[in-house]
């Protein structure tokens, strides 16, 4: 890092005295002064990334104590690329004679995977981006300097990711109502397993699910927004699927809320079978079928008649408020005997089936009034689904929109990129006795007096003179080396 300032302060403040002196001959040439100072700054930054990391490189190379049984190969020039841009700088290669393993271990102590060429930092940019706009905007900001990375590999990188448990709370709320609503997007499938493997002009879908908890809504201004919610989502594909799904959301609930203040659970929805299921696997859940496809389908039987429309969704409406199914029925009825076309003949009957067919789910709602049961599902479908999969003529693989929508619940559960990239990592396991030891300062001086003649390059060095940065990187190697 020393000689990283000492070359800019010889070098790299001459390039800034120039930017600037092009500044003061045009004060309007702000952009290229900016751009001048920013180059300047990435270019040390980098720089200084390199340094540090050949210095830790350094130490093993020449200290055997902090490799015992590996040997060098050679040394090699690398490339990484972090959110700042490409560091290039050197690290060696070794060699383990007893097992046969080669590798960097600079690398391994970083945590990085043989030939990973992204720092974690690098990544976080990439899936921040793409899970707002495309693969190759998301490759476009992996670093602030411009390198690309190309939408192949981030393709790659999105469809290996694993999630996280959802966390729960150190303690239980006492609520003693909680709704959740459900729905489901259309995704366009391009392939099903492998390009090409879809023939013909038949649409093959996609259907990744949404479940999202909430204690209740508050007003916030003009706004409405869910108080305490948690999402759920992604793929869930099948009756195994659905069933993983519920359990996962039962099991946060169960972990999140005191189950003996809770008293109901009203799963909202639009009566498929697996938002159904979600309300039969928990004894204080009642199934409420959403007020929006209730009015989706009394507009599709009504709108046909004219002048005469208003008139018949008030009665049906009325009908519905006042939990009187007879009269509902007869309204029905008598819009599916004035019906003279076949096509809406067919939508007054399918509209019929749908209310009937759900009224307990329609009086589970309109008998608790007082708990102010509302679904929003399809606005979140559309907000958290829609505009990043659906509302544009994309396809997708299955393992990519599984992904992307469990991406999308992540980021709207106010997941942390970065975290999302660090709990991919698997760690290497240590060797035995070489568990992690936290060490003061005071004490690696200590160790280091004691331990002068195999101090390697520092050996003739008195150990007062040793800077307090590599103390502790000799610290940090001895206490963190991996045992392979």
């Amino acid at each position: 890092m020393i000689n990283s300032i000492q070359q800019f302060q010889t070098e790299g403040v001459k390039k800034l005295e120039k930017v600037f002196c092009g500044y003061a001959s045009d004060l309007t040439k702000v952009a290229e002064m900016v751009r001048g100072v920013t180059d300047s700054v990435i270019e040390l930054g980098l720089s200084m990334i390199a340094e540090e990391w050949e210095s830790y490189d350094t130490l093993l190379h020449d200290r055997k104590d902090l490799r015992p049984g590996w040997q060098v190969v050679r040394r090699d020039e690398v490339k990484k690329l972090t959110s700042l841009g490409e560091v290039r700088y050197k690290k060696t290669y070794f060699r383990n004679p007893q097992t046969g393993e080669r590798c960097y271990l600079l690398d391994r102590l970083m945590g990085f995977a043989a030939g990973e060429r992204l720092t974690e930092d690098a990544l976080a940019g990439i899936y921040e981006e793409a899970a707002q706009s495309s693969y190759r905007k998301g490759g476009m900001n992996a670093s602030i300097s411009g390198v690309p990375v190309s939408k192949e590999t981030v393709m790659e990188k999105l469809h290996s990711l694993q999630f996280p448990e959802v966390e729960q709370p150190k303690e239980k709320k006492q609520v003693k109502t909680l709704y959740i609503d459900a729905d489901e997007d259309h995704v366009a499938l391009q392939y099903l397993e492998k390009k090409g493997d879809i023939k013909g002009a038949l649409k093959h879908t996609f259907m990744p699910r949404l479940v999202y908890v909430y204690e209740g809504i508050q007003a916030e201004g003009e706004r409405h927004e869910l108080v305490g919610v948690k999402y759920f989502g992604g793929g869930y594909e099948g009756r195994l699927g659905t069933e993983r799904l519920w359990k996962e959301v039962y099991d946060y609930i169960s972990g999140s809320y005191d189950e003996e203040v809770l008293k109901r659970i009203y799963v909202n929805g639009d009566g498929a079978e697996w938002i159904k299921t979600g309300a039969k696997v928990h004894a204080k859940a009642k199934f409420v079928l959403d007020r929006y496809h209730m009015h989706k389908y009394i507009m599709a039987a009504t709108s046909h008649l004219g002048d005469d429309a208003q008139d018949a969704r008030s009665v049906i409406w009325r009908a519905i408020n006042g939990k009187r199914k007879k009269e509902a029925e007869e309204v029905f009825d008598r819009i599916i005997g004035e019906t003279q076309a076949e096509s809406k003949k067919k939508a007054a009957e399918a509209s019929k089936s749908y209310i009937l067919g759900h009224w307990p789910a329609i009086m589970n709602g309109v008998r608790n009034k007082k708990d102010d049961i509302h679904c929003s599902a399809e606005g979140h479908i559309s907000h958290i689904y829609a505009d990043r999969m659906s509302s544009r003529p994309l396809g997708w693989s299955r393992t990519g929109a599984d992904k992307m929508a469990r991406l999308r619940v992540y980021k709207k559960n106010g997941g942390d990129m970065l975290k999302l990239v660090r709990c991919q990592k698997q760690e290497f396991p240590k060797a035995a006795g070489m568990e992690e030891v936290i060490c003061s300062a005071e004490e690696v001086l200590r160790s280091e007096r004691k331990n002068r003649k195999a101090q390697g390059m520092f050996s003739d060095l008195p150990v007062y003179t040793i800077p307090y940065t590599q103390i502790r990187k000799i610290a940090a190697l001895k206490n963190h080396i991996w045992g392979l």
